[in-house]
């Protein structure tokens, strides 16, 4: 059954990527929340290879400061929180209790390529999931690239091995009165066949 149009105009029509953002805060249970609904999101196979590390305290975004482009430091540390959207490239090892196909295991144990990009494609998804639901919740969302994978790695992943895809800011964004940049039409983005 379709959503409603509010529910639309919350996910995609109305919502605008934040470039300020307000003094709230965003509780811990919200974290949990959000991430309850990412997880319950469709990867291939059940992989569930995204990973998410939330940076909530000013001492971890001042340590993901070095590692952002001149453009995203002053949105990334005036966030309330920012996700870094990571996967797993063993995430394979997981298969036991997410997935009962036998030797699935085995397909991507073997094969390192096969492995990350189904760990990356899926990974990302994910990513996006935790936009929109972030949306759904009533948060602001502002994904961003623009900084370099081997310092977040080396500074928030390495213990797990994880790696680093993108970045999503969370917060409540300030009002903006500035027209939508545009979008491509249907005709110039999509093929039916």
């Amino acid at each position: 059954m379709p959503v409603d149009e509010n529910a639309l105009d919350c996910l995609f029509r109305d919502a605008r990527t934040p470039s300020a953002w307000t003094e709230e805060p965003v509780a811990d249970e919200t974290l949990h929340t959000l991430y309850d609904l990412v997880r319950l999101g469709p990867t291939s196979g059940n992989c569930c290879p995204a990973r998410f590390v939330f940076l909530t305290t000013q001492d971890a975004k001042d340590r993901l400061r070095p590692a952002l482009s001149a453009g995203n430091v002053d949105k990334a540390m005036q966030a309330p929180v920012v996700a870094i959207v990571a996967h797993d490239p063993l995430f394979f090892e997981y298969f036991s209790r997410l997935n009962p196909e036998p030797d699935l295991r085995s397909w991507f144990a073997t094969d390192v390529g096969l492995s990350e990009e189904t760990a990356f494609r899926n990974g990302t998804l994910q990513g996006a999931y935790l936009t929109l639901a972030a949306r759904a919740l009533g948060l602001d969302a502002l994904p961003m690239s623009g900084f370099d994978s081997t310092i977040v790695e080396d500074t928030f992943l390495a213990a797990e091995g994880w790696r680093a895809n993108f970045l999503v800011c969370l917060g409540h964004g300030q009002p903006d009165e500035t027209p939508r940049a545009a979008r491509l039409p249907f005709d110039e983005a999509c093929r039916l066949l």
